[in-house]
């Protein structure tokens, strides 16, 4: 088993994890990300414990200090069970990493999460960070993970290659990952682990608004292709209705054309996942098959608001696009673009 730290400035709470860690026999690789000649002296106390450094040579992130780690073992490790990942602040502790170590023996295919528990004091910005990711992530997934930003992961060695192709240079890549292996359907354990946290939380590298900005892009992609859409069909609405003086056919004609171009948005850019080459068979079948019955809704829905409540179209259709959003987007997350399921 191998356990990969990324490290930006650290101080000695590294070395005396790595001190615990070689203790317990565990090859041990640490990836300076850029820290600067004032760091020097931790990463060569580091190699003289007897531990891999990898430098970078300027800071690159989180997630490139991750993937040059996941290189490196996979040319060098042999025969690794597999990869423990964990953070170099002290925020892991090391009967933790062993005991995600000792649930990813026993899985094989799936990622273990070391899950903090959040309870008693916990720093006001992790606690509202990991109550908001989890909802954007059980959203976006159909998942429920309990800690998606922990850094402490078990990895199954056959992921490794899979894992370089996620995207993401730094804090996102790791919710990144989360959200390729839930969509390629592999199986997300976890084990729950103590929460440490420094004075303050000084030790997290974590920016709030920039970071929390990246991470959240992933989320909003079916948003924004929802939205393009929205807009083809809202403009497309009127003037085929012009065109044809029929509500029916103004509705039917708009739909057809704005799903074309949400299935190639949705197709390439929300569900896609870049862990897998599987492409099922009849997806476009089922796509129009929901676009279909959305499309009744959609007039249903309509009729009622124009006819009997007298909303003017323009309300009315805002009204109803707000409706058949989350239940299209629930149907195509789980039925249209679900992956089959990994064991």
């Amino acid at each position: 088993m191998t356990v990969l730290i990324p490290a930006f400035e650290p101080d000695m709470r590294l070395i005396a994890l790595l001190h615990a860690l070689v203790r317990q026999n565990l090859r041990v690789v640490v990836v300076d990300d850029g820290s600067g000649p004032g760091y020097a002296s931790v990463f060569q106390q580091a190699r003289s414990i007897g531990c891999t450094v990898i430098t970078h040579p300027t800071n690159l992130g989180k997630g490139c200090a991750l993937k040059t780690g996941f290189s490196y073992i996979l040319e060098n490790a042999g025969e690794s069970e597999g990869v423990i990942t964990a953070d170099a602040d002290g925020q892991h502790l090391p009967a933790d990493i062993l005991r995600v170590a000792a649930k990813l023996r026993q899985t094989h295919a799936a990622v273990v999460l070391g899950a903090r528990r959040f309870s008693g004091h916990v720093p006001f910005r992790s606690a509202v960070g990991n109550l908001v990711m989890r909802a954007l992530f059980a959203f976006a997934s159909g998942r429920s993970v309990w800690d998606t930003q922990t850094g402490l992961r078990g990895i199954p060695m056959d992921l490794l290659p899979l894992l370089l192709r996620v995207r993401g240079a730094r804090f996102e890549y790791e919710i990144n990952m989360l959200l390729d292996l839930a969509n390629a359907g592999y199986g997300i354990r976890q084990v729950f682990i103590d929460t440490v946290y420094t004075p303050g939380n000084t030790s997290s590298h974590f920016r709030p608004l920039i970071d929390s900005v990246r991470v959240l892009l992933p989320t909003l992609r079916f948003c924004m292709s929802s939205i393009a859409a929205a807009v083809a069909d809202y403009v497309l609405l009127f003037v085929f209705q012009w065109l044809t003086h029929s509500l029916f056919l103004g509705v039917v004609l708009a739909r057809a054309s704005s799903s074309a171009v949400q299935y190639i948005l949705n197709r390439s850019l929300v569900f896609h996942s870049r862990l897998t080459n599987k492409k099922p068979p009849h997806r476009a079948v089922q796509y129009y098959l929901l676009v279909t019955g959305l499309l009744f809704l959609n007039y249903l829905i309509l009729k009622v608001l124009t006819g009997p409540l007298h909303i003017w179209l323009l309300w009315a259709k805002i009204v109803t696009e707000l409706i058949l959003f989350f239940v299209s987007y629930l149907a195509q997350r789980l039925l249209v673009f679900k992956h089959p399921a990994v064991n």
